[in-house]
């Protein structure tokens, strides 16, 4: 188990990211900052990869970053914001190409947030793709 210091760890009792056999698994991740504002700007895009950036970083603890990464979720408060979105996960997982659900919901705890993330990773030695 590890704790990334996430502003609702605490208040859920739940952790940043678990080890559970060969999967890591992240938990939901805002672009939030240490200080509970938001980490990025307004838009959509930057929220994304801010988002991302703390997932991958939950990671490290467990020896594995985004190379491992076997399935995002992304949550939306904007249907608009769909496009900027696909374009923050295509850059850093496009060598990567693991399987993705976007998903538009009625919003965040916190309105400024516009995406939270979710990742799984994979420590195993063997990772395959259908074609």
């Amino acid at each position: 188990m590890s704790g990334g210091g996430g502003t609702w760890e605490d208040s859920l009792g739940a952790a940043r990211a678990v080890a559970a056999g060969d999967r890591v698994l992240v938990s939901g991740t805002a672009p939030l900052a240490d200080d509970g504002g938001v980490s990025a700007t307004d838009e959509a895009y930057e929220q994304t990869r801010a988002a991302f950036t703390e997932a991958v970083a939950a990671l490290e603890p467990f020896g594995v970053g985004a190379e491992a990464v076997i399935r995002t979720r992304m949550y939306l408060s904007h249907v608009r914001d769909v496009e900027e979105v696909a374009r923050a996960h295509r850059e850093l997982f496009a060598a990567v190409r693991p399987v993705s659900t976007v998903v538009v919901t009625a919003g965040f705890v916190d309105p400024r947030v516009l995406v939270t993330v979710e990742l799984e990773a994979y420590r195993g030695s063997e990772r395959s793709e259908a074609s």
